[in-house]
């Protein structure tokens, strides 16, 4: 049960998030056309995700921040603790997708292939697995079990300055876990649509 002072700081707390101090969030625009990953992704997948798997999250997290800035206007705690686990998931699923988009590009525009050879995600692949096949191989491996909404991950730890794979359940973001900046998610359902491969 929260004190009378806790209270308080979560209602000092809230009005950084007030719908004044809030803007809307939107879906993102793709820096590309649907069809533009095509024959690796088809444009109507791409099209789906997009525009309907991806705007559901927007959807769900703009209703439950709305809910949440009502709840705590009302005094309510239970109801914005409430709120806390579909917040999370939501909000990360749009992080999550929106960072998926941006690391994605066709083919006539860098995409696809492996880093250039000498380019500073070269060599820290090259450092952190050996070579690229083997991070390829590295990713996929551990990336197997990933089920549901969860995520597989490159990310990079500024404190050691190297890359490392992780997983992520539920829309959870790699920073959760500690000191890391993705570099690269997949999600689950991608990794099983495509063999289980990264590329």
């Amino acid at each position: 049960m929260l004190s009378r002072a806790a209270f308080s700081t979560l209602r000092a707390a809230s009005a950084f998030t007030t719908p004044a101090a809030r803007s809307v969030h939107t879906l993102p625009e793709l820096p590309y056309d649907y069809g533009a990953l095509e024959p690796v992704v088809s444009g109507r997948i791409m099209e789906i995700h997009h525009s309907k798997h991806h705007q559901t999250y927007v959807n769900n997290l703009n209703k439950i921040l709305e809910d949440s800035d009502a709840a705590t206007k009302a005094g309510d705690t239970a109801k914005v603790q409430s709120l806390q686990q579909g917040l999370r998931f939501n909000g990360g699923g749009h992080l999550n997708h929106t960072e998926f988009w941006n690391s994605l590009a066709p083919t006539n525009a860098a995409g696809g292939g492996q880093p250039s050879s000498g380019s500073p995600l070269a060599k820290a692949i090259d450092e952190a697995f050996g070579s690229f096949d083997n991070f390829i191989s590295q990713f996929n491996t551990q990336t197997a079990a990933i089920q549901g909404s969860g995520w597989g991950w490159l990310v990079y730890n500024p404190r050691t300055q190297k890359l490392s794979i992780t997983g992520t359940a539920n829309q959870d973001r790699p920073e959760d876990m500690g000191p890391v900046r993705p570099v690269l998610g997949v999600r689950s359902p991608l990794l099983k649509q495509t063999g289980n491969t990264l590329l």
